[in-house]
């Protein structure tokens, strides 16, 4: 009896989500691939999708124990749109840095996401961008405004565009690298040198989609080139803190490249930096790093500097932002650690 789940009745299919396999993947059931590849997603709601022949291989309707293989082409389709498509504006506080007829720089707190995606399809920046500013111009990808993101959990300065003029103009400065920003980080580790340039094309993580990577020799052509600098500002024993500065804009830049050169990002739980990386293995220690965690809930990573030429004037405008009372606090405890720790 041929049990393979039949297309649903309408044939408008939206696509939510697509994946091509890589080469090296080993024979493994479709719910637990995914599992790895869709953010928020659990073995059951992947499986129920299955179930209602909502996942397809191939363009074609597969069930939850289909075995990937390379270079298939997963496609998971619904017969509603993705939800970022269905924007809701919603009256949330904004902390506007600056704003004229043409854009708007705002103050992005940690924990908002930028734009709804799945599991988060309210309470972005966006729905509260689209109840406070009618008309705003659409990107490339359809998002109302938006010329850069930065990631839930970083905090930190974005030009947003308010009008299609804005929009391209901001959209060029960033693609031709002659945008300036600059980024505050705590990393795990003692940096050899005072400064330095990392250069490694990113791309998705082959086997974890949540993470992205370097790569490097022949797999280079699997990412992007990407650029950041990086300056020590202050040494506090077992982590550091940092100034990076973008060249390019690739997805978790600088929280991959630091990791790649073996300085993980403070308490980034997605890239491991939640785990003690350094010091000590006395329980004062460790106590002392849980601590830190609980000051310091998220990636140690703030979006300080934000410079552009005016879309209309032509003028270079810089702003800047305060590193945020979390990370400054745990700077604060992390000085306090070092000069004791000399004592």
């Amino acid at each position: 009896m041929d049990t393979t789940p039949e297309l649903p009745p309408n044939n408008e299919l939206y696509e939510h989500y697509k994946f091509i396999v890589e080469k090296g993947q080993q024979p493994l059931r479709i719910d637990k691939y995914l599992m790895n590849f869709v953010e928020n997603a659990t073995r059951n709601k992947i499986q129920a999708a299955a179930k209602d022949g909502s996942i397809f291989v191939n363009d074609v309707p597969v069930k939850s124990n289909y075995k990937v293989k390379p270079n298939d082409i997963i496609r998971v389709k619904f017969e509603h749109p993705p939800h970022e498509n269905l924007l809701v504006g919603e009256d949330i506080d904004i902390d506007i840095v600056y704003e004229d007829d043409d854009l708007l720089v705002v103050n992005k707190p940690a924990g908002m996401v930028v734009h709804p995606g799945h599991g988060n399809y309210s309470g972005t920046l966006i729905n509260a961008l689209i109840f406070h500013f009618d008309n705003l111009p659409k990107n490339s990808s359809d998002r109302p405004g938006l010329v850069h993101r930065i990631d839930k959990d970083t905090s930190g300065l974005l030009v947003v565009a308010k009008t299609e003029n804005a929009m391209n103009h901001l959209s060029n400065q960033f693609a031709q690298k002659t945008s300036e920003r600059e980024y505050i980080a705590i990393v795990w580790g003692n940096l050899k040198e005072d400064e330095g340039t990392i250069e490694g094309n990113i791309g998705r993580h082959p086997k974890n989609r949540l993470q992205n990577t370097v790569f490097e020799g022949d797999d280079a052509y699997k990412g992007k080139p990407a650029v950041t600098h990086y300056k020590v500002i202050e040494r506090l024993g077992y982590v550091t803190l940092v100034s990076c500065k973008l060249e390019t804009g690739r997805t978790h830049q600088i929280r991959v490249h630091m990791k790649h050169i073996g300085h993980t990002l403070f308490n980034d739980e997605r890239y491991g930096g939640n785990l003690v990386l350094k010091g000590t293995t006395f329980t004062k220690y460790k106590r002392f790093v849980d601590n830190a965690f609980k000051v310091l809930p998220r990636q140690a990573l703030h979006a300080k500097t934000l410079g552009f030429e005016h879309p209309t004037t032509g003028e270079f405008m810089r702003f800047s932002s305060e590193i945020p009372s979390d990370i400054q606090e745990c700077i604060e405890k992390w000085r306090h650690y070092a000069k004791h720790a000399k004592d």
